[in-house]
């Protein structure tokens, strides 16, 4: 099975293999937002997915 390119772009998967996304909400409107909630969206977070939408998504990555 092939791998979902544009599902794959929106995620890292680190050496460990975790998966890391970027926070969402941080695209535009943000100028009205404190400056901690600004500089809290820049940070990544983890993601977690069933084995299910792994092996449908992202086969072949080394994600767990």
């Amino acid at each position: 099975m092939k791998t979902n390119k544009s599902y794959s772009k929106r995620i890292r998967v680190t050496r460990n293999g975790k998966l890391v996304v970027r926070v969402k909400g941080q695209n535009h409107f943000n100028a009205k937002a404190s400056g901690a909630t600004r500089s809290a969206k820049r940070r990544s977070v983890g993601l977690t997915l069933t084995a299910k939408v792994r092996r449908r998504f992202l086969p072949g990555t080394g994600a767990k």
